[in-house]
């Protein structure tokens, strides 16, 4: 009868997992389906360059500026609560976006999802917790949620392409419904309550800070790389760091912080944290302006374009797959070295593309740089919470799974309006974006190689400069991260095994 009940819980339990699959992937696939669907949303509801910018990268900002709040919210009035909360706004959000009619309600459609998201991430995993009682098990699980979470981005792109072949634009959107719907039918009979209690309360005026600041920084920056330099647009960029460091400052007050910065003190955290935080930046940025690359520079179809993303995809979900494995066998420090010497290499492999051809090149880079995202996907959280005592865990987790949202937003957000930036700076100066600029009639030979030479030299400039941080940041990690210490155990006068310690 034990064994019966035993065998029954564990069923249970690998359901539940299956179940709590749906949303993660959903979260995570929206943070990059829009990549290769922005010229024909360009095309359907001609947003302006700060908008195109918006509607891509709202998403993340509000996923990331929310994920800890939301995390200390479930934590006080129920996982399962919120997490099924969540996944009906999130539903309702895709449902409005995809039938927006003017980009300010696009936009305002992907906030309401990135709200929803930044439910569902913490609370998936807490109940995950709450299902695998067993330690190995346990593992086993989350790791199954993160190579989720991280195919969810990898396939976004080419689930997108695929669906546009045939479809509007809108239908990357309804794709969520039936998962959500799925979600919504079976959770309360799979999953179970989540709740702790925890000391202290969530303190709103941080919550409320945290996303402005972060907003009305990156909305000073986008105006600016659009439209030019404004004393708008440069008051709204002082006025957000200037909350986003009263923020800072509010948090070393606090008992009960919403982020612990002094965790920062620890040099093994703050790389994990910005390994978080830098190849989501970097991935996001390349596969965004690499989808209108092929599709309006080269005039590739959508589905062709999907296609040559696949490898990448592949690459990296593979990757996320493997690198415990490996990782245990030559230790994180090598594990985060490759992982930003690869995704520099990778991003260089971009630079020789040109306006008649590149494909070849956008393949390998994507491939190449895969590795080095598939190993930050894979190793930053453990390694985030491995370099704090145990009773500081659970903060370092929340922070280093919000570095991947934030980094997500921000690669599109700052390389993105650079590469804004240098297309108005040097392109014909006939509309502030390339899509915008080839739906102009009468546009001579000369002047569409002139706009697509000016967007290819804001895409390489982007790359480089992705790289060069990457670059960076490998050395600094090859100077700080302590190196494996190998110990000699002897036994009974016999020569023992040497250990790494990792």
């Amino acid at each position: 009868m034990t064994q019966h009940t035993s065998r029954t819980t564990n069923v249970r339990a690998w359901l539940g997992l299956l179940v709590v699959l749906g949303p993660v992937l959903l979260v995570s696939m929206d943070g990059s389906i829009l990549f290769l669907a922005m010229p024909r949303v360009s095309q359907a509801l001609n947003p302006s360059a700060d908008q195109a910018l918006w509607i891509l990268d709202v998403y993340g900002f509000a996923v990331g500026s929310l994920l800890i709040a939301f995390g200390n919210i479930g934590d006080r009035y129920g996982r399962l609560k919120l997490l099924m909360l969540g996944a009906f706004f999130f539903g309702i959000g895709s449902a409005a976006a995809a039938f927006a009619p003017t980009p300010a309600l696009l936009i305002a459609a992907r906030a309401v999802m990135g709200i929803a998201g930044a439910t569902l991430l913490p609370s998936a995993l807490a109940v995950l917790s709450e299902l695998f009682t067993d330690p190995k098990r346990r593992a086993q699980a989350i790791g199954i949620f993160a190579a989720a979470f991280a195919a969810g981005f990898a396939i976004g792109p080419v689930i997108g392409g695929v669906l546009l072949e045939r479809f509007w634009w809108g239908s990357v959107f309804l794709i969520n419904l039936p998962l959500i719907a799925l979600f919504l039918c079976f959770a309360p009979m799979l999953l179970s309550e989540v709740q702790t209690t925890r000391p202290g309360r969530v303190d709103p005026t941080s919550v409320v800070t945290s996303a402005i600041g972060l907003l009305l920084a990156i909305y000073g920056l986008k105006h600016a790389a659009a439209e030019g330099l404004s004393v708008s647009a440069a008051l709204a960029g002082l006025m957000g760091v200037a909350v986003l460091a009263w923020f800072g400052v509010r948090q070393r007050h606090l008992d009960h912080p919403l982020i612990d910065f002094s965790l920062f003190r620890d040099r093994v955290f703050t790389i994990a944290v910005i390994t978080g935080l830098l190849p989501l930046a970097a991935w996001s940025a390349a596969a965004y302006l690499a989808g209108i690359y092929l599709q309006s520079v080269l005039d590739i179809p959508v589905l062709q374009a999907a296609l040559l993303a696949l490898p990448g995809a592949v690459v990296l979900i593979t990757t996320c797959i493997v690198t415990p494995v490996v990782v245990d066998r030559v230790g994180k420090r090598s594990a985060l070295l490759v992982c930003h010497f690869s995704i520099a290499t990778g991003l260089l492999l971009l630079l020789p593309t040109t306006i008649t051809g590149g494909t070849g090149w956008y393949v390998a880079s994507t491939a190449i740089a895969g590795i080095g995202y598939g190993i930050s996907f894979a190793v930053v959280a453990d390694t985030a919470v491995g370099a704090v005592p145990s009773e500081r865990a659970g903060s370092a987790g929340a922070i280093a799974e919000t570095s991947n949202e934030i980094g997500n937003a921000l690669g599109i957000a700052l390389l993105g309006s650079l590469a804004a930036l240098l297309f108005r700076l040097q392109g014909p100066d006939l509309a502030p974006t390339l899509d915008e600029t080839l739906q102009l009639t009468n546009l001579t030979d000369t002047l569409i190689t002139d706009a697509k030479s000016s967007f290819l030299t804001g895409m390489h400039v982007a790359a480089a400069t992705a790289s060069l941080l990457h670059l960076v940041l490998g050395l600094i990690a090859l100077r700080w991260l302590p190196r494996p210490v190998r110990t000699d155990i002897p036994a009974d006068g016999e020569h023992g095994e040497a250990v790494e310690a990792r």
